[in-house]
């Protein structure tokens, strides 16, 4: 499985966040609690700095262990 690191970002967020975008889990945690919404903001922010400075191979193992287990 040969992926980009925009590709493999991209199954990330569908793995975290299921169908929504980051930023409305983030809304939608918000809106239940404050204190929660800020800590899934700064939980948001971290996926982010971790996917920009992850090695794409690295994000592909991940990816290929975590579909391994599932099956």
């Amino acid at each position: 499985m040969s992926l980009s690191q925009t590709e493999a970002k991209q199954l990330l967020e569908r793995l975290i966040f299921d169908d929504q975008q980051p930023q409305e889990w983030v809304q939608d945690v918000w809106g239940l609690s404050p204190i929660l919404g800020d800590s899934a903001a700064k939980l948001v922010e971290v996926f982010e700095a971790l996917i920009q400075c992850c090695p794409q191979e690295q994000l592909e193992n991940l990816l290929q262990s975590y579909y391994q287990e599932i099956e």
